[in-house]
């Protein structure tokens, strides 16, 4: 298993509740959830039982009639699994607990006996059709798990400094060195070409290439087609029309959502719930629209119009591969800076993945400016809007080394808001010029 970030998280929950509560990791399919969940199980306690919803016999399931009368419960528990674990000192875990959200609700009752810790894991948990005719408990912590981060990237390759090196720069707002720059640059985009999912990585990690990296991620690329193309069956949704879309919807001007990209007669209102299904599935990531840049983003949120964005951008670099020829030259031209598709899009995926990993709602602001006063003027856009220390920090996306900020100029003029620091990510060293922070992408994670 690879380092993971959430582990931590986890200790930290265990520590701070002490059983008052259960804890259910929520995110995309294959992103590591089981595989963390059970390595903290076998290092943090003196034993635990695993309960995979995906697979479990329909005895284990039944089991939960017995909730009323709590010993019988665990008697067959132990007797099923063939466990029997030490009070205060065992976990219980709910793997895949999307597949059975009865066990879900019985949480309120096995946490207030106290005897075990429980885990939950759940992929798609949210959707509504998940949990509609059950009552989702207040016992219940939620923690959000994303692909692997550039620092795991990292760990996972026997590197424990980088990652402090850039924070370091990032805090001191001091240049690395154009050697240093130039190193840490070609690794983050080997991280952007292979991506996040454990998968992936581990394929790199083993010294696999290019092309055998490719398939693991198509494949998990067709998994989650697979699961849309279910959902759509079931709900009479377009969830994996709109998916398979989304490296045309990047690749258009500003990126901005577009219906007719799926169907020429598609309109909002027929997609609603498939955007939905997508957003909460955490395979992608959406960037909505606000119509004012105040610091309660949410209250101006415009959900007419909107950016998608992969969850990780390893997949998304697949999935723009549609020619099995192209593969070697693609994965190493992203790597060495050659790359003649549209490079823009890959940035700002990353840049978006990074933010959201981070914690980050995810917002952009469209505007019109004219220096002549009444005058609408020419439209303008800032990629990314977030709050930091109750100000708005606007962020843009470069995919070179280009300085332009004309879009920054115009937006402070126009709205005359308190702002912190203003972000321009690109392809350079950091430097500060004129009140803009320029930060290389890889220092994304730091803001």
């Amino acid at each position: 298993m690879y380092k993971r970030k959430i582990y931590d998280s986890l200790k930290r929950w265990k520590k701070e509740v002490d059983g008052q509560s259960a804890v259910l990791i929520e995110g995309a399919r294959r992103i590591g959830k089981s595989t963390v969940v059970e390595e903290f199980a076998k290092n943090e306690y003196k034993d635990y039982i695993l309960i995979d919803f995906s697979t479990a016999e329909e005895a284990i399931k039944t089991n939960f009639d017995n909730i009323g009368n709590i010993d019988v419960f665990f008697r067959n528990l132990f007797l099923l699994t063939k466990k029997k674990l030490e009070e205060r000192n065992g976990v219980i875990i709910f793997d895949e607990v999307q597949f059975y959200p009865r066990a879900r609700q019985m949480i309120k009752h096995l946490v207030k006996d106290g005897r075990f810790d429980y885990i939950e894991t759940g992929s798609l948990i949210s959707i509504k059709k998940n949990v509609k005719d059950i009552l989702i408990p207040s016992e219940e912590e939620c923690i959000k798990m994303y692909p692997m981060d550039f620092e795991e990237f990292l760990w996972a390759n026997g590197d424990d400094i980088t990652m402090d090196v850039i924070r370091d720069a990032f805090e001191k707002k001091k240049p690395l060195g154009e050697e240093i720059h130039r190193k840490i640059l070609q690794e983050f985009r080997t991280y952007m070409a292979v991506g996040g999912m454990p998968q992936a990585v581990e394929a790199y990690v083993e010294g696999k290439d290019y092309r055998q990296i490719d398939r693991v991620k198509k494949n998990i690329l067709n998994l989650y087609i697979n699961d849309l193309k279910k959902h759509d069956s079931e709900e009479n949704d377009r969830a994996d029309v709109i998916f398979k879309s989304l490296p045309e919807q990047l690749s258009n001007h500003n990126s901005i959502f577009k219906y007719s990209v799926i169907d020429k007669n598609a309109r909002m209102i027929n997609c609603i719930n498939a955007i939905d299904f997508l957003n909460e599935s955490m395979i992608i990531n959406n960037c909505v629209n606000v119509t004012a840049p105040e610091v309660t983003l949410e209250l101006y949120a415009d959900r007419r119009k909107f950016k998608m964005f992969m969850g990780d951008t390893g997949l998304l670099v697949s999935d723009i591969i549609k020619n099995s020829e192209d593969i070697d030259v693609i994965y190493r031209s992203l790597v060495i800076d050659k790359l003649g598709i549209n490079q823009g899009m890959i940035f700002e995926n990353m840049v978006a993945q990074m933010l959201r990993t981070k914690g980050y709602e995810l917002y952009f602001h469209e505007f019109n400016y004219s220096k002549i006063k009444d005058n609408e003027g020419k439209k303008y856009e800032i990629d990314f809007l977030i709050v930091k220390g109750k100000r708005i920090v606007p962020i843009e996306v470069k995919s070179s080394s280009y300085k332009n900020h004309k879009s920054f100029d115009y937006f402070k003029e126009k709205y005359k808001i308190k702002m912190n620091d203003r972000y321009i990510i690109y392809t350079k060293d950091l430097s500060v010029e004129d009140g803009i922070v320029y930060i290389p992408i890889y220092m994304t994670y730091c803001i």
